[in-house]
């Protein structure tokens, strides 16, 4: 859904949210699984953007300017011109509009505008939580498989 550079960013600034000191940006690429030198095309787009801070050094490295609970999932995707927020037609048509409506135009018209308010309401914070969740809940269930070995 996500074009993978705005899929990136986010995965990157919930790493980030979750850390409570600066990271080089080989350790975040490592943690995440994310190519090196892509992501640190990212870093310098969201550091750019002023969203991420960025300290060369000993002791630098990569940490978040902003709250988590203020960068919406809607405003990572604006930064990165995401196509989700541009495609007005379903199929990519030029013409499609209200007068000028394909198949799904009608369809297609609101589920966008429910995917916006879904985006705009979400934030870095929001998935980071749900991130941390996730995680104790597999680690449980690691444990639990382990003790019954």
């Amino acid at each position: 859904m996500f074009s993978k550079q705005v899929a990136y960013a986010i995965r990157c600034l919930v790493y980030l949210s979750q850390q409570k000191e600066p990271v080089l940006i080989r350790d975040i690429a490592e943690a995440t699984k994310m190519p090196g030198p892509y992501l640190a095309k990212i870093i310098n787009i969201l550091t750019r953007k002023g969203i991420l801070h960025s300290q060369r050094g000993i002791g630098g490295g990569i940490s978040l300017l902003e709250n988590p609970e203020s960068i919406s999932i809607c405003d990572v995707c604006i930064m990165f011109d995401d196509p989700l927020l541009d495609s007005d037609c379903v199929f990519g048509l030029p013409d499609c509009s209200a007068e000028n409506a394909c198949a799904l135009h009608g369809f297609w018209s609101k589920q966008k505008e429910n995917i916006i308010n879904f985006l705009r309401i979400n934030t870095i914070s929001t998935l980071a939580k749900t991130d941390r969740s996730a995680k104790k809940q597999l680690n449980k269930e690691l444990k639990r498989d382990s003790a019954k070995s």
